[in-house]
């Protein structure tokens, strides 16, 4: 017998025993039926799990959602559609979060913003919910990226790793190599742009945003040098390294291998230059290499990608990116927010997303799974480069120093303030948001 019959007979044998009249013992009846059947429709009713996204990849991911809700009946999951910049997201986020309790049961989040929101206390500890054995399939530096002391607060789900692709059929007609250094792609550029083959030599993300300090990175340890070291907290901005790393950055725009504009571009006004056949050069993500492989693409079967190049005798820098899921540390759902992050990052489900899109996994073995190699054979050698990426400060105050450096490149790359007294203003300001800033050393505002 089910539990609504079993709940009806006994209320049957209860009126027979107090002799209610009988019209009076149907009314009631009636009622507590209908109570008792709407109780058991809404302890039936799904759970509501949501997360904010930015819009294009809120439409990306509908077809996981599609998928994991016809195996979960049980569980429903709301996509919030944010703007496209992800500074943006972050900020709503935040703003949920100190504004008291957010709507959000899990956090997408960028692999920069987990060690802030962890240390404000915004994401629940999953350390106690996956194995060691079970991460180590995740690159290394993803892993990395959602610890926190002795948390864990973020499981990968795609990778990113910046890295540089070129025109192998301009190279090959001007009879040229890929560049490995610095001076490589500037002279590379210049004698593409001499020869009329190209309009412009390299494009890059200049414009005063996230973007901005990502790249930088790469261009920074190409020429030996550090932002901040999370060890002992000091601030190598202000060393001879980072600002032969903004001249350079200076010295594109000056020389017109790069346009003015560049100073204005994120990475999409990088890619529509590039894939309009307009550049030789290119420093941008993964998801480029579908792009500009389009039967719509100018430059279809053209391209190649390499690591980032870099100083004689230094390492090629590759700035780690990615995306992943936190629990909101105020969910009433943790229990099922977990189910969703364990399908979403699982490896049927990247590998689909990544196979859909474009993307990098972040599960190793994905970068040699047929399936991926069958829709991008470069897989297996980007494996490689994704290995070696480094991440950004891993610091709780993450989001000001960046803020700090992406103002003083802004300023020295379009030419408002000397690169070294950028530097200068930015390390200062840097080890102030610190608390390492023990001497005087000309911090004041630009």
């Amino acid at each position: 017998m089910n539990p609504i019959s079993d709940f009806i007979e006994k209320v049957r044998r209860l009126w027979r025993r107090i002799k209610i009249p009988r019209y009076i013992a149907i009314a009631i009846l009636s009622c507590l039926g209908v109570l008792v059947v709407g109780l058991a429709a809404l302890s039936q009713q799904p759970v509501t799990i949501s997360f904010l996204v930015r819009a294009l990849e809120g439409d990306q991911l509908q077809m996981l959602v599609e998928d994991f809700e016809a195996e979960n009946p049980d569980i429903r999951i709301d996509i919030v559609r944010g703007p496209n910049a992800a500074d943006s997201v972050e900020d709503l986020y935040t703003a949920s979060f100190l504004l008291g309790d957010s709507p959000y049961d899990l956090v997408f989040a960028d692999i920069v913003w987990i060690p802030k929101f962890a240390a404000a206390g915004w994401l629940t500890d999953l350390s106690d919910r996956i194995s060691e054995d079970e991460l180590s399939d995740f690159l290394e530096a993803d892993v990395e990226a959602g610890q926190v002391q002795d948390g864990f607060y973020r499981m990968p789900f795609r990778s990113d790793v910046g890295m540089l692709y070129y025109r192998t059929d301009l190279l090959d007609e001007a009879g040229l190599e890929p560049p490995e250094t610095f001076e490589d792609l500037i002279t590379a550029s210049q004698t593409l742009q001499d020869e009329d083959l190209v309009e412009w030599g390299y494009v890059w993300q200049g414009l005063q945003y996230e973007g901005l300090s990502a790249g930088f990175v790469e261009i920074l340890e190409g020429h030996g040098g550090y932002w901040i070291d999370p060890e002992t907290n000091e601030v190598g901005l202000d060393q001879p390294e980072a600002i032969a790393a903004v001249n350079f950055l200076r010295e594109t725009i000056e020389s017109d291998i790069s346009p003015d504009g560049v100073t204005n571009y994120l990475e999409e006004d990088t890619l529509r230059v590039f894939r309009n056949g307009n550049a030789a050069f290119l420093r941008n993500w993964p998801y480029v290499w579908p792009e500009v492989n389009k039967d719509s693409s100018e430059i279809q079967g053209q391209v190649a990608l390499k690591p980032m190049v870099h100083e004689p005798g230094e390492n090629s820098g590759a700035c780690q990116g990615g995306w992943g899921f936190g629990i909101s540390s105020t969910t009433p759902h943790p229990d099922e927010a977990w189910r969703v992050v364990e399908y979403f990052t699982s490896q049927d489900a990247q590998r689909k997303f990544v196979t859909e899109y474009g993307y990098v996994p972040s599960r190793k073995s994905l970068f040699t799974d047929p399936q991926v190699l069958e829709a991008y054979d470069h897989y297996d050698q980007l494996l490689e480069v994704a290995q070696q990426a480094g991440l950004r400060p891993p610091i709780a105050q993450y989001a000001q120093a960046s803020d700090v450096l992406q103002r003083y490149l802004s300023s020295a790359i379009t030419g408002q303030m000397d690169p070294e007294q950028a530097m200068q203003r930015a390390a200062g300001e840097t080890r102030r948001i610190l608390g390492t800033d023990t001497q005087d050393e000309n911090t004041s505002e630009a």
